[in-house]
């Protein structure tokens, strides 16, 4: 095939030199390990026909000079002299660890042209109507997800057939009439045709849909992620790949659509990344969501854009998830998408949340199912008084509620949290219980400081343990880049320890914020201090407790 320029090089001799990891194979070229975000999953193409790339991550993209250009940060035409020099001057294969396979000499196979939106809606909605959900992917779908049936039977979910069933399947749907030619995830294998499936592709189809409501596509979300063989155990895999047949003798790609599910007229839309996140914050919040496969996957996200725009939505909530904060691609992304919605008129407002829970998603899920719900309801009489949280005379309430029930076995005085010392000494006199229990409560006084975040300036470690703050080069917090938010006091026992306070603050502080608070709710990367007459100290909210660290208080932004 001819190349479209006159370069005595191609985008493979490029890739040589910048020693690129290769993944996998594709069917216009390969798909290696990002140089400019350095993303180690395989996420850039290099198209070794056309001798363009793009990284489905970071969003970068261009031609093979340009590639070489970013990762060294010189001019193309720079670029174009070193490249000229290395291979002139007899850089050769064996020079580099990666060795890139010779193009195929076969033509390639040609994909077929995505045949139209109503016809493929009829083609996958018979498909559906042939296909169950297994009980696992049901019970998955409902404990994990909190969907029940009847809205994962509204949302068309269904489990990815296996290889054996498929070339049955798209017998019947031609037999029915429905058209299989252009529609992605079908393609000819010895002349019939079947289904683009494998024991890699199991796991739940999940249909894109169009603002209209008309299937264009599927995600399948896998059982097992997708891993390269020499990938650490601690690194998760791709959990989600289109439903498609590029490649493929008279495949189609799925084109990656933009997903849409609500009122089709909402005056405002919520946009977030993945689709099956976008159903169920759409369930659990009742408002109109769209979302991509990927935070800068926003080729056919612009177009629903537009149409939403024409249609009478006038506001976008960008609710990407919170590592937009610390992740340049994810924060590329965010930022792209309030641009678009301005080029088309529409206001786009940023939505944060609890920075515990990564997408909008798990927020909504966590608030339905209360996971702090009550937390101080759950408390005993006593843990009740010592934190400050009633008075005394709540004694007397909590007395009658345990000789009214009927399911509590234990003692009295244990289900008021007293030692039978204690409560003897209230039969005895109230009074001199509660001023026992005074004279055992401390004022723990107390400072929150959490890093000042936004979408024009990433922080590698912004809501990350003790480990992503190393990783960000920083041995302690850097306090400069931190807001003293909140000053306090909490009532505790006088033996309570460190851990036990920082722990009550973060519950005071979680899903249900004070009032008077003006903060987030208490999440890895902040910084709490903890003082009283005798000095100061510092700790590091870490992904699960916290670590006691340095911090220079007069640094921070007031």
């Amino acid at each position: 095939m001819s190349q479209p320029h006159d370069f005595p090089f191609d985008i493979t001799d490029v890739a040589e030199l910048l020693h690129l990891r290769i993944r996998r194979p594709s069917p216009q070229g390969l798909y290696v390990d990002c140089p400019i975000c350095n993303d180690k999953r395989g996420k850039m193409h290099i198209n070794t026909q056309s001798d363009t790339w793009r990284c489905n991550y970071c969003d970068e993209s261009g031609g093979m000079l340009a590639l070489y250009a970013k990762v060294h940060s010189i001019s193309t035409s720079t670029a174009y002299r070193e490249i000229s020099d290395a291979l002139l001057n007899g850089v050769n294969l064996s020079d580099h660890a990666v060795k890139f396979p010779d193009k195929p000499k076969e033509t390639p196979v040609e994909a077929a042209p995505a045949a139209d939106i109503a016809v493929r809606n009829k083609t996958y909605t018979a498909l559906l109507a042939m296909l169950t959900l297994s009980k696992e992917h049901r019970a998955h779908l409902q404990t994990v997800r909190g969907l029940p049936d009847e809205q994962i039977e509204r949302l068309g979910y269904k489990t990815m057939p296996p290889f054996y069933m498929c070339r049955s399947l798209a017998n019947r749907l031609q037999q029915n009439g429905h058209q299989l030619d252009g529609v992605p995830g079908f393609y000819q294998k010895d002349g019939q045709w079947t289904i683009a499936s494998s024991s890699f592709t199991a796991g739940i189809m999940i249909p894109a849909r169009t603002r209209q409501g008309l299937i264009s596509g599927f995600q399948i979300r896998l059982d097992v992620p997708l891993k390269n063989e020499d990938d650490p155990p601690e690194k998760d895999g791709a959990k989600y790949i289109w439903f498609s047949s590029a490649g493929k003798p008279k495949g189609t790609s799925s084109g990656s659509p933009a997903h849409f599910v609500g009122d089709p007229n909402a005056g405002v839309v919520y946009v977030t990344e993945g689709l099956l996140k976008a159903d169920i914050a759409h369930y659990l919040m009742n408002r109109s969501f769209a979302a991509t496969a990927g935070v800068n996957n926003m080729a056919q996200l612009e177009f629903l854009l537009k149409e939403l725009a024409e249609n009478g939505t006038h506001t976008i909530i960008e609710s990407e998830d919170m590592d937009k904060y610390r992740n340049e691609a994810a924060c590329k992304g965010a930022l792209k998408l309030h641009e678009l919605a301005r080029k088309y008129g529409m206001v786009c407002r940023g939505l944060n949340w609890n920075p515990n829970y990564k997408g909008v998603d798990d927020w909504q899920l966590a608030l339905k199912r209360n996971a702090y719900a009550k937390e101080d309801s759950r408390k005993n009489f006593r843990q009740r008084f010592m934190y400050g949280l009633c008075d005394f005379e709540v004694i007397d309430d909590d007395i009658a509620q345990w000789h009214e029930s009927t399911e509590c076995t234990c003692e009295l005085h244990e289900y008021l949290g007293l030692t039978e010392e204690e409560y003897s000494l209230f039969v005895r006199n109230s009074d001199e219980l509660e001023n026992r229990l005074l004279s055992q409560r401390q004022e723990q006084r107390f400072r929150i400081y959490q890093l000042d975040v936004s979408l024009y300036k990433v922080i590698p470690f912004a809501f990350g343990g003790i480990k992503e703050l190393q990783k960000a080069g920083h041995e302690y917090p850097p306090a400069a880049q931190y807001r003293l938010i909140h000053d306090g006091m909490l009532h505790c026992e006088e033996t309570a320890s460190d851990t036990g306070r920082l722990t009550r603050i973060a519950e005071l502080f979680g899903d249900a914020l004070p009032k008077d608070y003006r903060g987030r709710s208490v999440a890895p990367s902040d910084v709490i201090e903890l003082y009283d007459d005798t000095g100061r100290r510092y700790f590091y909210r870490d992904t699960d407790g916290f670590c006691p660290v340095k911090f220079s208080p007069m640094l921070a932004k007031k």
